[in-house]
């Protein structure tokens, strides 16, 4: 078995074994070692009953008590827990006095493996001077500090945090929604957003998992998020290599399907050969030909051509050729004076 540890300040998994070795029935040290994952994948009470022929109740009965014998032990003489007290405290502090284990982990371990975040866990609930905060379906597994966090005040902040963000009601960036919610020190709320299974966090702003601009699960989402960051109109070919290069998860995919998307969704509206912007700037869906008779329509009154150019190339990104074929060649505009047009009916 390998040792994944980074520096030699503490050794996680010898720190675990030693532990171990302290529960003196075999049975015990088998239930602990397979309910925390130590040495393989966690196990349920039902698969560790059936392998050691007792019941599921007596396995959770045997589990609690271990547990609480060695937290006693905790304060006076179980092996390495000072060591681990000390690491662990420092890097908590570090990381905003409440730390998700998953991050806690890869502050002390070279591959921050399932193995490595069972082992930190187990320990972590051993310290008394830290509170721990179980995986549900609103948190993911942390420990923060005793004495500035209760397991209780966690779980509370945290959800303080998720109502800053709701009323703030867009993605915001950590000092925004510390500043609203009257928090002096921004890495502290974000700790405590970390912690939260609601929340997301992309390009540097964070949000409810909800919404797209912070949590893309399709790629129309990460087609949103990619136009609304760049801020203007973009060719297929660059939005489909933006995805490619970004940040997200499964970004292999192919400009055809880009194309494919944006055509399909509202969002998205064409704005001139292969060009789309965001509806929500203000683009129509239409032809050149419907926005030049949006603008006549708009204008209440005959234009010259070179001013309805001007106000198409607002809405198109297209050539001035193109507006001018469509003025001079659809039915549904007339010339009324010369190089000036208006609507046919």
């Amino acid at each position: 078995m390998t040792d994944s540890t980074k520096d030699i300040k503490v050794n996680i998994e010898k720190a675990v074994q030693d532990i171990l070795d302290v529960i003196e029935r075999e049975r015990e040290r088998e239930i602990i070692a397979r309910r925390y994952g130590l040495f393989d994948r966690k196990e349920t009470l039902e698969q560790i009953g059936e392998l050691l022929g007792i019941t599921r109740e007596r396995v959770r009965q045997l589990e609690k008590a271990v547990v609480a014998r060695l937290k006693s032990l905790a304060t006076t003489d179980l092996p390495h827990i000072n060591e681990v007290k000390d690491v662990f405290e420092e890097e908590i502090k570090a990381l905003g006095h409440v730390a998700r284990i998953s991050d806690l982990t890869a502050k002390l371990t070279d591959e921050a493996t399932k193995l490595d975040q069972s082992r930190v866990s187990f320990l972590a609930q051993l310290v008394p001077t830290l509170a721990f905060v179980d995986e549900s379906d609103h948190y993911f597994m942390s420990a923060g500090i005793a004495s500035t966090h209760s397991e209780k005040s966690i779980r509370e902040q945290v959800n303080h945090v998720i109502d800053g963000i709701k009323k703030i009601g867009v993605p915001a960036k950590i000092e925004e929604i510390a500043g609203s919610l009257g928090h002096p020190d921004s890495s502290r709320t974000k700790a405590l957003a970390s912690v939260s299974k609601h929340l997301a966090t992309l390009n540097g702003r964070y949000g409810l998992v909800k919404w797209p601009m912070v949590n893309p699960k399709n790629i129309r989402d990460k087609i949103y998020v990619i136009l609304h960051e760049n801020g203007k109109q973009m060719h297929f070919n660059e939005i489909a290599k933006s995805i490619r290069d970004s940040g997200f998860k499964r970004k292999e995919v192919t400009t055809q399907a880009i194309h494919n998307e944006l055509i399909k969704d509202g969002r998205f509206v064409l704005v001139g050969r292969g060009i789309y912007a965001l509806k929500e700037w203000g683009y129509k869906k239409g032809t050149v030909a419907d926005v030049i008779t949006e603008v006549l329509k708009e204008a209440k009154q005959p234009l010259h051509r070179d001013e309805i150019v001007k106000r198409v190339l607002k809405k198109r990104f297209v050539k001035e050729t193109t507006i001018l074929l469509n003025l001079q060649g659809k039915s549904e505009f007339k010339r009324v004076a010369k190089a000036t047009y208006d609507l046919a009916v």
